[in-house]
C-alpha cells in the first residue's frame, strides 16, 4: 500500500520525464513504446505467453510458429524490463534515429530482433542435442527486448566510441566497454539467480547479429555498405590484453568465410577529383571513421560556439591592442617607420602632447620630438653657422 501511494505521488513527475523523453521522436519510436507498455498486460495469460514467445521447439517443423519470430520481441513479463525497454528505444530514437534516420531505424529494430529470436532458438537446439533435455525445447520461451538493447549498445560502440562514461578507481568506462559490462553483469545476476537464463542469450545473440549487419551490411548514403574501421572489429569488443588471441580467432574465421563464398572481401575506393573523375579501387579495408570523426568535431564546435556565446553574453572586456616597449602602437611596430618633427628657429614650435614630452630631444637650434606628422608639407631646414 505504501508503494502505491509512492508511486501515486510521484506519478506526474514520472509522467513529465516519460513525455520528454518521447518528445520529437518518430511514430515508429512512439508506436513500439505503446506496444510493449500494452503487451505487458497480456503477460498474465499463459496461453499468451505461449503463443507470442519463441518456443525453440514450436519454431521448428512441424509446428513451425514463425510469427513468434516477430511477436516475441513487444512480451515482457516484468515490469522493470518494460521500462528498460522504453528507456532504450526512446534514447535509440534520440541519438541513432537523426544520424540513420526513421527507416533505416526500423530495419535494424527488425534485423536484430529476427535474428535474435532465430539464434536464440538454435542455441537452445544444440543444448538439446547435448543433454536430449526436451524441457530445452517446450518449457524456454524466449520474449523481450534483450537482444535489440544489445544491439542499440554495439550502435553507440560504432558511433561515439570513446565517450566517456564514468571514470572509476580501476580505469575510465567508455561506450565501447558498455556490450561486454552489460553482458557480465547479465551472466552473474543469472548465477545468483535475478534474471532467467534466457536473457544473456538473447543479449549474446544481439550482440552478434548486430555487430554482424553493422560490420558488412549496412548500407550507407554514399554507396557503401558495412563499417571496416579498425575501432569496430570484433576483437575491440574485449580487453586489450585478449584482443590479440580473439582477433586471430575472427580473422581466421573471417578468411574461411571469404573463400567460400559467404562473405566478400571489402574494396577501398579512392576518388582522384578534378580535372579527372577517376575512381580507384583498391582491395582491402574501407574505414568508416569518416563520418563518425565528423560528428566528432561537430560536436565540438558546436560546445567551442555555445562557450564563446555564454562568454559575450557575460560581457567580457575586450583586449587591448598590444604596445611595443617604446610606447608605439602595434601599427608602427609592424612598419618599423616613426615620422619626426623638426622646429624652425624663429617659429614657434607645436607644442608636443603631455605623454611624449618627457621623450623631447633638445638640441641647440633643433628641436626634436617624436610625434606623428600628419602634414605632406615640405620642410626647409636653416642653415647652421659653423
Amino acid at each position: 500500500m505504501a508503494s502505491f501511494r509512492t508511486f501515486s505521488k510521484n506519478a506526474p513527475y514520472l509522467r513529465q520525464q516519460f513525455l520528454a523523453l518521447l518528445g520529437n521522436t518518430s511514430a515508429s519510436v512512439k508506436f513500439i513504446c505503446i506496444i510493449v507498455f500494452c503487451t505487458y498486460f497480456l503477460s498474465f495469460s499463459e496461453t499468451a505467453v505461449r503463443v507470442l514467445s519463441v518456443t525453440p521447439g514450436y519454431l521448428m517443423p512441424p509446428v513451425f510458429w514463425v510469427w513468434t519470430a516477430f511477436t516475441f520481441c513487444f512480451l515482457e513479463i516484468h515490469f522493470w524490463e518494460v521500462c528498460v525497454d522504453i528507456i532504450t528505444v526512446g534514447l535509440c530514437g534520440k541519438l541513432i534515429e537523426p544520424l540513420w534516420g526513421a527507416m533505416e531505424m526500423m530495419t535494424f529494430f527488425a534485423i536484430a530482433n529476427i535474428g535474435v529470436g532465430i539464434l536464440s532458438a538454435v542455441f537452445y537446439l544444440f543444448l538439446y542435442m547435448c543433454t536430449f533435455n526436451t524441457d530445452l525445447l517446450f518449457t524456454v520461451h524466449i520474449h523481450g527486448l534483450a537482444g535489440y538493447i544489445a544491439a542499440v549498445s554495439v550502435a553507440v560502440k560504432q558511433i561515439m566510441p570513446d565517450h566517456l562514461l564514468l571514470k572509476t578507481p580501476i580505469g575510465k568506462l567508455t561506450n565501447r566497454n558498455i556490450p561486454l559490462s552489460v553482458l557480465t553483469m547479465s551472466l552473474i545476476l543469472w548465477v545468483v539467480g535475478l534474471l532467467e537464463g534466457t536473457y544473456p542469450t538473447m543479449f549474446t545473440s544481439g550482440l552478434l547479429t548486430s555487430w554482424t549487419y553493422l560490420r558488412f551490411y549496412q548500407r550507407h548514403s554514399n554507396g557503401t555498405r558495412g563499417d571496416m574501421a579498425d575501432s569496430f572489429t570484433f576483437s575491440s569488443f574485449f580487453p586489450n590484453v585478449l584482443q590479440p588471441p580473439i582477433a586471430v580467432v575472427s580473422n581466421t574465421i573471417y578468411g574461411s568465410l571469404v573463400k567460400v563464398g559467404i562473405c566478400t572481401k571489402p574494396v577501398r575506393k579512392y576518388n582522384v577529383g578534378a580535372p579527372t573523375a577517376i575512381t580507384i579501387s583498391l582491395p582491402g579495408i574501407d574505414p568508416h571513421d569518416m563520418e563518425r570523426r565528423r560528428q566528432i568535431a561537430l560536436k565540438d564546435l558546436s560546445e567551442r560556439l555555445s562557450k564563446a556565446e555564454r562568454q559575450q553574453q557575460q560581457g567580457w572586456p575586450q583586449t587591448e591592442r598590444p604596445k611595443s616597449s617604446t610606447g608605439g602602437t602595434s601599427k608602427e611596430m609592424k612598419t618599423g617607420l616613426k615620422s619626426v618633427t623638426i622646429a624652425i628657429p624663429g617659429e614657434e614650435p607645436m607644442p608636443a602632447p603631455k605623454s611624449q614630452l618627457s621623450n623631447v630631444v633638445s638640441v641647440p637650434g633643433v628641436s626634436v620630438s617624436p610625434s606623428v606628422s600628419t602634414s605632406d608639407t615640405p620642410v626647409s631646414l636653416p642653415t647652421i653657422p659653423a
